[in-house]
């Protein structure tokens, strides 16, 4: 496989788009609603999720959590297919194009759009790198939660509709949870290469007994979230419908991780990416029909 495309990390995508897709159609009743600034911010959320899995690719090489003795899949800069400066330049030519991209969100959406760009791009970067890195003191599933949950599905709502909603919110915290649980595999799969080169994730800290209690906790929740809020009056019935049918998918990959380990996680690293991907969807066409 190409390189670069190994080092982009395609499967990790969903994190992404599913939030923004969300948020975008919860908007899309809005008289105001612009398919251009959809566009826009799916574009932007993108390319800040390649900026981080570049970081990601670089800094855990130069800080040493990258060795032979990797389980995950193959990290381009430790394995030598692409010099560090190299994955360094893409990974700055990246932050720029998110942020030429996102010039226009700012222009559109104002001041609270500026200061949400400063702050993922300062997560993006402090993901795995700078002088306290998310990632190696346990908060890595946190900026999951955080970025890829509340601040995408809030965002883009916000800047369809000048405001936010109570139900933005809600989805916000159901997907931030989906995308956690991907950050939380990624960390019980390398959590003996973890522990030796002193990164303390949260599945270090825990230990794999209990991270396996947090995943079938993060994968559950966002179900349990829509449920409650649709008795509450803050959903509609028809997208949580749908969005329970991939508890069938959440119920098989929670059966599989809590008896899988080390390598052989890998693909319910992809497999979790996609129970995002196919929640957001189904949720997303429910709205759209509504």
């Amino acid at each position: 496989m190409n390189p670069w495309i190994l080092a982009i990390r395609p499967r990790t995508l969903p994190a992404a788009i599913g939030p923004l897709l969300v948020g975008n159609i919860l908007a899309l009743e809005l008289d105001q609603f612009s398919i251009l600034i959809a566009g826009t911010s799916m574009l932007c959320a993108i390319l800040l999720q390649i900026a981080v899995n570049l970081a990601n690719d670089y800094f855990d090489f130069k800080s040493g959590v990258d060795t032979e003795e990797r389980l995950g899949p193959v990290r381009v800069t430790q394995s030598g297919l692409l010099a560090p400066e190299k994955v360094r330049n893409a990974m700055v030519l990246s932050l720029l194009l998110a942020l030429i991209v996102g010039s226009y969100l700012i222009y559109h959406g104002g001041w609270p759009i500026a200061l949400l760009a400063i702050a993922v791009i300062c997560g993006a970067l402090g993901y795995s790198g700078g002088p306290y890195p998310l990632a190696s003191h346990g908060l890595g599933e946190v900026a999951a939660f955080v970025f890829f949950g509340l601040v995408a599905v809030v965002g883009s709502y916000f800047l369809q509709a000048g405001e936010t909603s109570t139900a933005a919110w809600i989805l916000g915290s159901a997907i931030g949870c989906l995308n956690a649980a991907i950050m939380l595999v990624n960390n019980t799969r390398d959590i003996e290469t973890d522990a030796k080169a002193g990164k303390q994730t949260v599945a270090v800290r825990m230990g794999i007994g209990q991270a396996r209690v947090l995943y079938q906790a993060l994968v559950y929740l966002p179900f349990a979230l829509i449920i409650g809020s649709f008795f509450l009056g803050f959903l509609p019935g028809a997208p949580v419908l749908l969005a329970g049918l991939s508890l069938i998918l959440a119920r098989k990959l929670n059966s599989d991780f809590s008896v899988t380990s080390g390598e052989a996680l890998n693909p319910l690293l992809g497999r979790t990416a996609k129970l995002t991907m196919i929640f957001s969807g189904l949720f997303s066409i429910g709205l759209f029909f509504v």
